[in-house]
């Protein structure tokens, strides 16, 4: 079988960075935050073995993928325009989409700016909810959590940054990734009067799916562009809704699998549970063709690959007809 190449794009006014594996109708893998293309690592030979073109992006911020200096370059807009950029670059007139987190954000984006361009979209942990016009995601959940609820401690230019400098990139790293498979909603709120890395879970041992190794290669990257990028897509949170609101009241009308784990951070808060396991992610949804909680976290796609490529794969198998 193939191994991963690598190669830069040009689009969009930066430049993109790709890993590819296999040949076949494509898949475009969004990672989310802290992560990097690497994150997909395991999904991309499964794809490649099951006739695929696994392509796995560092958004733009991230890793070997430029960083564009100033907050108002990281809307949704931007990074969809990124990934519809690199679509256009490989010839791609149709893919299959599967985005986790922050990347499980851009392609539901993806699928409400460019349906044309998406064949059917796998959702991991994020669900899609349809634009209200009375406020945005990030004013709800600060009026439920407060002010110490991480999107809200991310919005502060410098903050966060000057936070995980304190204790080092290794160890905000550890914390976040390692700590996603025990991590509650009470630990991503900060203490009042401290910042978040004191509430966050301190890992001295890493979970069996996440290697020191594994640690290093996101280490070297972080280290090299620092997190200013990736905390700046929270930062357009409010901003992204203000420029969505031609699409008010909007379903998405692509196919669409959503995997989360059930002891995923993002399904501990407020209503997420029964959001998407109830009728309205189906009314925000209508090709919602299945909704799949597995055991396990927020890196459901890490922490369990064989049963996440397996709903994975024969998802997109089943739709190869439709390529």
């Amino acid at each position: 079988m193939a191994e991963i190449t690598h190669r830069l794009i040009k689009t969009n006014g930066i430049t993109i960075h790709i890993a590819e594996q296999g040949s076949g109708p494509a898949v475009v893998l969004l990672h989310g935050f802290p992560e990097l293309w690497y994150s997909w690592r395991h999904q991309m030979s499964a794809l490649a073995e099951a006739g695929f073109h696994a392509i796995a992006l560092d958004m733009r911020g991230y890793g070997e993928s430029e960083a564009p200096v100033g907050i108002e370059n990281y809307t949704s807009f931007h990074v969809v325009g990124d990934i519809i950029g690199v679509l256009d670059a490989l010839g791609e007139k149709q893919v299959f989409l599967v985005g986790h987190d922050w990347g499980s954000t851009i392609g539901w984006e993806v699928c409400r700016l460019r349906p044309d361009r998406v064949i059917a979209y796998v959702a991991v942990s994020v669900p899609f909810r349809i634009r209200e016009p009375d406020s945005s995601a990030i004013q709800k959940m600060t009026k439920l959590l407060g002010e110490g609820f991480y999107w809200n401690r991310f919005q502060e230019p410098g903050r966060a940054e000057h936070d995980f400098a304190s204790i080092g990139t290794t160890s905000a790293l550890k914390n976040i990734i390692g700590g996603g498979a025990n991590l509650k909603l009470n630990q991503v709120i900060a203490p009042k009067g401290k910042e978040l890395s004191a509430a966050l879970p301190v890992v001295k041992k890493l979970p069996p799916w996440l290697t020191e190794d594994d640690i290093k290669y996101y280490t070297k990257h972080f280290e090299k562009t620092g997190f200013t990028g990736p905390i700046n897509y929270y930062r357009n949170m409010h901003r992204n809704w203000e420029l969505a609101a031609p699409w008010t009241n909007t379903p998405i009308h692509t196919k669409v699998l959503f995997i989360a784990g059930k002891d995923d951070l993002v399904l501990d808060f407020p209503g997420s549970m029964a959001f998407v396991t109830g009728p309205a992610f189906r009314e925000a949804v209508p090709n919602l063709q299945e909704v799949i909680i597995l055991d396990g976290s927020h890196f459901i796609h890490e922490e369990q690959p064989q049963r996440f490529n397996h709903e994975l794969i024969s998802f997109l198998t089943g739709l190869k007809s439709d390529v």
